[in-house]
């Protein structure tokens, strides 16, 4: 990787960090304020998915902004609007502001990825380097993941509610402190398609199509595990603190395997990854039903996390290589589209599941789903170069 990639990579990623972790201090703080307040726990599942919402409505108008406007002025808006809804709940702490918070928040995050993920696509020479600068972004989200909600925790804690949303309301002032000396991209050109052109139109084209398929068959095995594993855990007379560390455990795997990912890039192809991720993820989704120990819960954990987190850098990748450069944004949002909308219907649909089929049966459909679904990836292995130049 060229030092001037790396320079920017590192600023990318610290200004994704800023962004990304006042979405999560927000989504820890904001319900549990809700909650000492007396709000019911519908109103806070309404407030939880109105972070998920904004990206869902705003994914394709935010990957088509990027496309005409490069990384520069998304993420000065994305700056703006993200602090200025922080700032606002710290001005009047009341459910329906924070319920606005949580929107701006999700929007402010939903136009700074897709722009952040354009450029980085269009900053790799190949497929190689496309899967390691994707594997050194993915790590940005799992540092902010514990960044935020651990910052605002201790600020409730020291100082108040107040004092959180603050500092979660500057954070994202930074982000543009990092990406202000990154060199932007000019807008793609579009002569090679009609301006008018769907972004829908992408889902006709076979590979993207499986590709987002197998993208939202993981994407759903994530959910299922965030939400079903606390639900396990208490049918086996697991503490808060257990099933907090077997959670935790999958997240802390999902980020070493995201570390060690740009150095296997030149060794692995995207297809092989995904493909074993699928079925490595079956198979456990199998087994979780049937241990009963915390320490066997806790390997399992580890050991998705390790197969879930090596699947974004390589969905990426394959992303920015089939889809044609000029629509890069739109295929991104598309994609952003798809992951946030499952976060917002998969667990109701898991909870309504559950109480037909157990939690047994729907760890084992969905894991059957996956499992099937892995036949697309060894035939995109099949069908693609190990390479491709992007130039």
């Amino acid at each position: 990787m060229r030092p001037g990639t790396r320079t920017a990579l590192v600023r990318l990623i610290g200004a994704q960090i800023c962004v990304h972790a006042c979405m999560t201090g927000f989504r820890m703080a904001a319900p549990l304020m809700a909650l000492r307040e007396g709000h019911s726990a519908a109103a806070v599942g309404v407030l939880l998915a109105l972070f998920a919402l904004a990206q869902v409505v705003l994914a394709l108008p935010a990957g088509r902004y990027a496309e005409h406007h490069g990384l520069q002025r998304p993420f000065v808006l994305a700056s703006v609007v993200a602090t200025a809804g922080g700032l606002s709940s710290v001005a009047w702490p009341q459910f329906g502001v924070l319920c606005l918070t949580a929107i701006t928040s999700g929007a402010a995050v939903c136009l700074a990825m897709i722009a952040l993920q354009r450029h980085v696509g269009h900053m790799a020479s190949d497929a190689t380097e496309l899967r390691q600068v994707f594997s050194w972004v993915a790590v940005g989200p799992s540092i902010s993941n514990f960044l935020g909600p651990f910052l605002a925790g201790l600020l409730i804690d020291a100082s108040g509610f107040r004092a959180a949303y603050l500092l979660m309301a500057l954070l994202p002032s930074l982000a543009w402190w990092w990406v202000r000396r990154v060199p932007d991209h000019p807008a793609a050109v579009t002569d090679e398609a009609p301006r008018r052109q769907s972004s829908w139109d992408l889902l006709r084209d076979k590979p993207f199509r499986d590709l987002m398929l197998m993208n939202w068959l993981l994407a759903s095995c994530w959910d299922v595990h965030t939400f079903l594993v606390p639900v396990l855990g208490h049918e086996r007379g697991l503490s808060a603190t257990v099933i907090g560390s077997i959670l935790g455990a999958f997240a802390l795997a999902a980020t070493a395997i995201r570390l060690v990912m740009p150095w296997l890039a030149s060794r692995l192809h995207e297809g092989t990854v995904i493909g074993a991720a699928m079925v490595s993820t079956a198979l456990l989704f199998a087994f979780y039903p049937l241990v009963h120990t915390a320490w066997l819960m806790g390997l399992l954990s580890v050991l998705l996390g390790l197969a879930l987190g090596s699947v974004q850098p390589m969905v990426m990748s394959t992303l920015h290589q089939i889809t044609p450069k000029h629509r890069h944004g739109e295929a991104l949002g598309l994609r952003s589209m798809a992951i946030n909308g499952s976060s917002v219907v998969m667990p109701l649909l898991f909870g309504s599941a559950g109480v037909l089929v157990g939690v047994s049966g729907v760890f084992w459909t969905v894991g059957f789903a996956v499992g099937a679904g892995s036949r697309l990836a060894w035939r995109m292995r099949r069908s693609a170069p190990s390479t491709q130049r992007l130039d």
